[in-house]
């Protein structure tokens, strides 16, 4: 039937008899393209997929597939395979860049040490995935939203998180922002766009869609929002449900993928069958970038390319950095029940991002070993005396665990709160209540 045969069957039909608006719509463009090919296949008008006939079955086999290739910018050595994919960053951003990875890595090592002693309850290191944290947090803005999962300190060092924001919030005394309601490396900093980490696995991905379909209906944004999961975080049926209303939705967020091999002890073998993380993303419609996570440049270049992707299409991205968890999954975790020492050996030598980097910057002369003992010694001093000074500031009034849920404290919390007051006052010698603020 031609398009305008059909135009005038439709003017014939009474007002009670004719089609709903959108249905007219969808049949004119159906009969557009009727006849039309596609490579001499006829094209099918099933609103659910646009695809062409074909005489003979043919199964999708997963071998089939190409898999997505990885990102390199340099080597191990430091050097650019191709030299039009260095940024060109300036001596000082490079500078930071590398310092920054080297503070977290430095702080990590000591508040690691500081469970151990008993001194706080829980710790993560992010041992070997400084350059996803430090390379993707340089590329965006810093009005950029950040939904993190719990292992990206290094985006908060980047935006000027410090030292006593770290370990007071470890030791959730008085000066914590989270007011110790939170447990250690839970983070969160409304001022540098931070959204306060949660345990459960999943749940900041839907959230960072929500997020940025938000910004999206604002005139004129210029903000975009990245959510960062491990892999196995992916498996969450929360993040099928994010991809799904990103793409449908059409929002300028990314999704930020630490595909660091284990999800605790499960290896990334025993997890999926597919071509990791970001192969998932075609099946959604969602555009797909793979790189090396443990390059900074290649991060950084990624971050980039993907930010303004999102904010000039208004549509997401899912980011898949390959990287290798060197340190323990939590203080809870003991790797070496899974894995070889000498996998670690290789990970934490030749391809450890710190070294790659430190590569690059004696290529330049940018780097000076002397230098560099100075700020780690200097790093490790202000750690220190920062675990001595947050040991010995009081622990939040108790009361705060009811405050700050609603803007006016409705009536059952204010009960709740006044039994609590009274059983504190009848069994105070019961309770370390010297440790807390007055």
């Amino acid at each position: 039937m031609s398009l305008m045969t059909t135009v005038r069957l439709m003017a014939r039909m009474s007002t009670r008899q004719q089609l709903p608006a959108k249905y007219m719509a969808t049949r004119l463009v159906h009969s557009e393209t009727e006849n039309s090919t596609a490579n001499g296949c006829e094209l099918a008008k099933f609103p659910g997929a646009q695809a062409a006939y074909i005489g003979k079955p043919v199964m999708a086999l997963p071998g089939n597939t190409e898999t997505l290739p990885i990102y390199r910018a340099m080597n191990v050595d430091g050097v650019f395979d191709d030299p039009s994919q260095d940024p060109n960053l300036s001596r000082e951003v490079v500078q930071k860049m590398f310092r920054d990875m080297v503070l977290l890595n430095t702080m990590d090592k000591i508040l690691y040490e500081s469970q151990r002693q008993g001194r706080i309850s829980f710790y993560m290191t992010n041992f070997g995935e400084e350059a996803s944290h430090i390379g993707s947090a340089a590329a965006l803005s810093p009005d950029d939203w950040v939904y993190g999962q719990y292992r990206e300190a290094g985006v908060l060092v980047w935006r000027g998180y410090t030292i006593s924001d770290f370990v007071n919030q470890c030791y959730g005394n008085r000066e914590d922002e989270g007011k110790g309601r939170q447990m250690p490396v839970h983070y969160g900093s409304k001022k540098l766009n931070f959204v306060t980490i949660s345990s459960p696995l999943g749940t900041q991905i839907p959230q960072a869609v929500g997020a940025a379909y938000a910004f999206k209906l604002q005139p004129n944004n210029d903000r975009c929002v990245i959510t960062y999961f491990g892999e196995g975080a992916a498996s969450e049926g929360d993040a099928h449900a994010a991809f799904n209303f990103a793409a449908t939705l059409e929002c300028p967020v990314i999704f930020f993928c630490r595909n660091n091999g284990f999800a605790i002890s499960t290896p990334s073998t025993e997890q999926y069958r597919g071509d990791g993380i970001a192969g998932r993303a075609a099946g959604y419609g969602i555009a797909a970038l793979r790189f090396d996570g443990t390059d900074t440049f290649a991060v950084y270049n990624a971050t980039k390319q993907a930010r303004e992707y999102v904010l000039k299409h208004n549509k997401p991205i899912v980011l898949e950095a390959m990287q290798y968890r060197i340190g323990h999954h939590s203080t809870s975790d003991d790797s070496t029940a899974y894995r070889s020492v000498e996998d670690l050996e290789i990970w934490n030598t030749v391809e450890h991002p710190i070294t790659k980097l430190k590569n690059y910057m004696k290529q330049r002369n940018w780097f000076n070993e002397e230098e560099e003992e100075k700020h780690v010694k200097a790093i490790r001093k202000q750690v220190l005396a920062q675990i001595n000074q947050s040991e010995k500031i009081p622990k939040p009034d108790w009361r705060e665990m009811f405050q700050d849920v609603y803007h006016e404290m409705p009536t059952h919390l204010k009960e709740q709160m006044k039994q609590m007051e009274e059983h504190v006052e009848k069994f105070k010698e019961h309770y370390p209540l010297k440790d807390f603020k007055n």
